[in-house]
């Protein structure tokens, strides 16, 4: 019987494990933050926030300074982000209500949709959540997931002392449960370290609502933060479009809350990033730092997000978010890309970038738009365009201009944001704007009427999975203007 060689069959086993490597999907890590803007993060200019380790995630992969979310509410945005659908598609026009996340009325709202996580399942991830879901069913592990540890509410009342979901059951959590979040996190990352594997990594802070708000921070950074005065928050007079939140304007307690929540998160980006160093998985894990939406903190009077302002809030500060990717060795370091991009075109871009674009579903055809060779430095031709919705309130953002229209009565907005980028001055049916108004009212209901799902377009008397924050009736959507 012929022999290869030892050094001959050590040479192929050799080769056999590179050419491995090299095709091999990387990991995938996925934090995302609970309600939190560009703006708070050191990164994106804040001088008062400490964010070191977000920070040296774009400083060593790429940060998106127009990425802007599609909705302003946590449920639609995270639906957005795992299926790259946009809620007139998916149907979650707003948060979820607690009998749809527990009880005998809770049902997988994501349950029709082939999305990230049975993707990456089928292509031999594992995946694993550990924390904020609010898409449905938090008791069961869904969607690919096979590890699984959550809470069973979508709001925060607090972050210490508070009831979670692990081994499908319910239990007290003694102590903080940002740090809960990122332990069970690296707990699954050694778990998986010699396969390949999607983690969720879905905090609920700084979250920076609710009661919770006018307590004052039990984290290390508490004391920090007991004396700042916070020059980068404005403090302006209330909008008189403030619905909800009234409490929090111009409240130092307030905001050392959400900057001590912030840097919380901050803290858990650390512990993941030094986990990977430790099991040598850093250049073969993708790191994706994002929010599910923005967030204002006094800007033009504004707290909070879109659902917090009557008539519904479309201000460029709810839809900000931070938006990072980072891998040592394929994502060139210390990039910064200027392009508008969205939620929705998160899916297919991630997709793309693990050689997986075949995989992105068909049917619904998302929106989303593929950016990933923008992650390894190549130019693309890309249009600088987004599209935004939450219930009756859609708008058009371009590189120039913002339309907000309101089913069916108004009030609209059209914005110059590069003259105005706080929105200030309003020029809808100011003279000599009936084009671009014409212009734009035409590309978002050409949008909406390619996309949207009859079922879900409340615009034409289309339902919803979540509970409606504004009724209207049933109409067809506003008409181009002439």
């Amino acid at each position: 019987m012929n022999r290869f060689p030892l050094a001959a069959v050590a040479g192929l086993f050799i080769i056999a494990t590179i050419t491995h490597a090299a095709t091999a999907h990387p990991n995938v890590v996925f934090i995302l933050a609970d309600n939190q803007g560009a703006w708070q993060l050191g990164c994106y200019g804040n001088p008062d926030i400490r964010t070191p380790n977000i920070d040296r995630l774009a400083k060593e992969g790429i940060r998106f300074t127009r990425a802007l979310s599609s909705n302003p509410v946590c449920s639609p945005t995270r639906a957005t982000f795992l299926t790259g659908l946009i809620p007139s598609q998916h149907g979650i026009h707003s948060f979820l209500e607690p009998k749809v996340l527990m009880g005998p009325q809770a049902y997988d709202a994501l349950a029709e949709f082939h999305s990230l996580g049975k993707i990456l399942r089928e292509e031999g991830y594992v995946c694993g959540l550990s924390g904020k879901w609010h898409l449905g069913d938090c008791l069961q592990p869904s969607n690919g997931f096979s590890f699984w540890v959550t809470k069973p509410d979508g709001g925060t009342r607090e972050f210490y002392d508070q009831d979670v979901i692990e081994n499908g059951q319910v239990r007290r959590e003694e102590g903080y449960t940002t740090d809960l979040w990122t332990r069970r996190g690296i707990e699954f990352i050694e778990q998986n370290k010699d396969h390949p594997f999607f983690l969720y990594l879905a905090y609920n802070g700084p979250y920076s609502l609710g009661p919770l708000m006018l307590n004052p921070a039990r984290n290390r950074h508490a004391e920090y933060y007991a004396d700042k005065v916070f020059p980068s928050f404005p403090r302006d007079a209330m909008h008189p479009w403030q619905f909800e939140n009234k409490k929090f304007h111009n409240s130092l307690t307030a905001i050392r809350r959400m900057a001590a929540e912030t840097s919380g998160v901050d803290d858990g980006v650390g512990e993941i990033m030094a986990t990977f160093k430790r099991l040598g998985l850093d250049e073969n894990t993708l790191v994706i730092y994002a929010a599910d939406q923005g967030w204002m903190g006094g800007q033009n009077g504004m707290w909070g997000m879109g659902d917090h302002f009557r008539p519904i809030g479309a201000h460029e500060l709810m839809m900000q978010i931070p938006f990072i990717f980072r891998q040592p060795g394929r994502i060139p370091a210390g990039q910064v890309s200027n392009d508008i991009v969205s939620n929705y075109d998160f899916m297919p871009s991630v997709l793309s970038y693990l050689g997986l674009a075949d995989k992105m579903p068909q049917q619904p055809k998302s929106p989303g738009r593929d950016f990933s060779p923008v992650l390894r430095g190549e130019t693309i031709p890309w249009d600088n365009v987004m599209y935004y919705e939450m219930e009756t309130c859609r708008a058009i953002r371009t590189d120039r201009w913002k339309c907000v229209l309101r089913h069916p009565d108004g009030p609209h907005e059209l914005y110059d944001m590069q003259a105005d980028s706080q929105e200030r001055s309003n020029l809808y049916g100011q003279p000599g704007t009936d084009p671009i108004r014409a212009e734009l009212t035409q590309k978002l209901n050409e949008f909406f009427a390619r996309y949207a799902d009859p079922q879900y377009d409340i615009w034409k008397g289309g339902k919803s999975k979540a509970k409606r924050l504004v009724e209207t009736p049933a109409a067809s959507a506003i008409p181009p203007q002439k």
